[in-house]
């Protein structure tokens, strides 16, 4: 299986991403669909490919706190074939170098995929769209 990840450049891979997001979130989680919709143009969105098929997406933007990784999404049948990971890993190669904070807010089933990448997680959980979450940092060091 071969994975791909690049940087969103069309409106047709901006849609292909926002399908596969909707899918996840509203579809799957039950998520607010007006929430999921928030800080789209300052965001620099990803999309991830199994053999060719678009099955994944991810955006980072950044924030006054650093650059905020978000809205990581892979379609349920290409689970656990290393996606995630590939999106996780383009994000933090692409923005390391710029000496900011790297964070993202992680449902709680998800914190074990950054802690591999060395995200820690700070601070309490809380609530996001009724799933609990916990905001991690990526360690430096």
């Amino acid at each position: 299986m071969k994975i791909e990840i690049h940087k969103i450049s069309n409106q047709a891979e901006l849609e292909t991403a926002w399908a596969i997001r909707r899918v996840v979130f509203v579809i799957g989680q039950n998520c607010p669909e007006e929430l999921e919709w928030e800080n789209e143009e300052e965001s620099v969105h990803f999309l991830a490919l199994l053999d060719g098929v678009p099955v994944g997406t991810a955006r980072w933007r950044e924030t006054e706190n650093g650059y905020k990784l978000e809205r990581f999404a892979v379609l349920e049948e290409a689970r656990h074939k290393g996606v995630a990971s590939a999106l996780v890993q383009t994000l933090v190669s692409e923005l390391s170098p710029n000496g900011k904070l790297l964070y993202l807010h992680a449902q709680l089933e998800a914190a074990p995929l950054y802690a591999r990448f060395g995200f820690k997680p700070k601070g309490e959980n809380f609530w996001e769209a009724s799933i609990e979450h916990v905001k991690m940092v990526l360690d430096a060091n």
